[in-house]
């Protein structure tokens, strides 16, 4: 996946911008960004403080690491199963 050239903090401020008065266009053209990915921040990130922002890819970390965890332990258990199941 793309990193992005933008931290959370960075978002939330320009995200800020907007909501004191600046328009999207002039938002977007300052900082360089299309409207598509203006707009996605503000679905992603609008109304959210820099510590929520922090909190919230914390918690995105944590479920890929037991999403990965679980997918491990469902292939444990499935070749368990298969060697279990051969008659040796």
């Amino acid at each position: 996946m793309k990193r992005s050239r933008f931290t959370e903090e960075q978002i939330i401020a320009v995200l800020k911008e907007h909501q004191a008065g600046l328009s999207a266009a002039e938002l977007c053209r300052k900082h360089g960004i299309s409207d598509a990915t203006f707009y996605n921040w503000r679905s992603k990130y609008g109304g959210m403080e820099v510590s929520e922002a922090k909190r919230m890819k914390q918690l995105e970390d944590e479920n890929a690491k037991l999403k990965r965890l679980l997918a491990e332990q469902t292939m444990d258990l499935a070749t368990l199963r298969e060697m279990l199941g051969k008659n040796f």
